[in-house]
């Protein structure tokens, strides 16, 4: 089993319609277990794995819109330690589109978070955005272990 821990969040505002947030997040994520917690005025949507396979679909969409520069970049830009967290852009990503966000203001509905945390979380960005040149990967890495 490939490991690590992965979170991945999203408020639901009264507003929303909770099968579409749940639809957003399956867009890139599959989650062993999922936990709708009341925080009163709205609700969070928190899913797990500790897959890195679980990211496979985030990871197919990256090459597929050929934003694998943009999101190593991004990447890179936000680790601290053994984590990096990454914003996406709620409504986006309901239409099975990636957008990288840098804060929670940008999605107006919220983002979705994804918490991964590794003890070499270089060979998950190496994996999820390889570098490139004109656009194709230099290397193709396997999941991490």
């Amino acid at each position: 089993m490939k490991n690590g821990r992965i979170i991945v969040e999203a408020e639901l505002r009264p507003t929303e319609d909770e099968e579409k947030v749940i639809k957003a997040i399956n867009n890139v994520f599959t989650y062993k277990d999922m936990e709708i917690i009341d925080q009163g005025e709205y609700k969070v949507i928190r899913c797990f794995s500790d897959s890195y396979d679980s990211l496979r679909k985030f990871h197919d969409l990256l090459r597929k819109q050929a934003i694998l520069d943009a999101a190593r970049s991004y990447f890179l830009k936000r680790v601290r330690g053994n984590v990096l967290q990454i914003l996406l852009h709620k409504q986006a990503l309901y239409q099975g589109k990636i957008s990288l966000i840098s804060w929670d203001e940008e999605s107006p509905l919220g983002p979705i978070k994804i918490t991964i945390e590794s003890d070499n979380i270089n060979a998950v960005i190496d994996w999820l955005s390889p570098q490139t040149v004109r656009g194709k990967p230099l290397w193709e890495r396997d999941i991490p272990e």
